[in-house]
């Protein structure tokens, strides 16, 4: 999603400036440029990703249209779980996945060019040194190296085990309740016979069809409804995950968010 060409890292110091550069743009947009970054995140604009330059700027933009993308994509639709949450909360999300875009961004290059075990190892060793953006956003930096080995380990075991069980916790909540919701969505008022009833019900689940796809419904993947226009839509084909969809206050599915912006 860069309109301005720059120069193709190729080896771990080149890779790295890349990494600084970008991060450095990530950081601009999560922390100085916060106020102009979250107008520009507008949840009534379609799926939106941020995006951070190689010469410390920044951009929120839709997704490269080119399949597969010349480089690794940032986390898609950013804007949807904006009011949803807590800015502080959302920022710090966004910080997250920028993270791992950068690290994907990295080691692509690295997978690209050829670098051998010692190459990638420096690279790593080298991004490990500076805090990650989360870590700038939420105020939590790295402990001084100073400070004993023990302590670093035991207070970065807690952070990343305390974080798994909300990440966990979070999709499971996810993805949990949305088929039932579905289920009850589609089914017939209930009949005295609950085995009819059973039966009907599952009729209609399978009598579903996806509005962007057509194939038919599937108990064992995620589907998504149109507040607007009510039809029915798999996760995969409107690019929604559980995850995503748990901050969604009002879902408006392609069709639906394109009329919108006609008027």
């Amino acid at each position: 999603m860069e309109g301005i060409p720059h120069p193709i890292p190729r080896t771990v110091e080149e890779v790295f400036g890349d990494f600084k550069g970008r991060r450095a743009g990530l950081i601009k947009a999560l922390t100085t440029d916060v106020e102009k970054f979250y107008h520009q995140c507008d949840p009534e604009k379609e799926n939106l990703c941020l995006y951070g330059m190689p010469n410390e700027t920044w951009e929120v933009n839709l997704p490269v249209e080119e399949v597969p993308p010349e480089l690794p994509e940032p986390a898609l639709g950013i804007n949807f779980a904006r009011d949803g949450m807590q800015e502080k909360d959302w920022l710090s999300l966004v910080a997250v996945h920028s993270d791992s875009w950068l690290l994907a961004v990295a080691f692509y290059f690295g997978a690209r060019f050829g670098f051998g075990k010692n190459e990638r190892k420096r690279l790593f060793q080298m991004i490990n040194e500076v805090p990650t953006i989360f870590e700038v956003v939420s105020g939590n930096g790295k402990q001084p190296k100073d400070q004993s080995a023990t302590h670093n380990n035991s207070s970065s075991k807690s952070k990343s085990s305390s974080k798994m069980v909300r990440e966990c916790m979070n999709l499971k909540q996810a993805r949990q309740p949305e088929p039932l919701t579905k289920a009850v969505k589609m089914s017939p008022p209930p009949k005295d016979d609950d085995e009819s009833g059973e039966d009907e019900e599952e009729d209609d689940e399978q009598g579903a069809t996806c509005g962007a796809c057509g194939e038919s419904y599937g108990t064992d993947e995620f589907w998504i409804c149109c507040d607007v226009c009510e039809r029915w839509f798999h996760g995969k084909c409107v690019k929604i995950t559980p995850a995503k969809a748990e901050h969604i206050k009002q879902y408006k599915c392609p069709g639906c968010s394109g009329k919108r912006a006609r008027v």
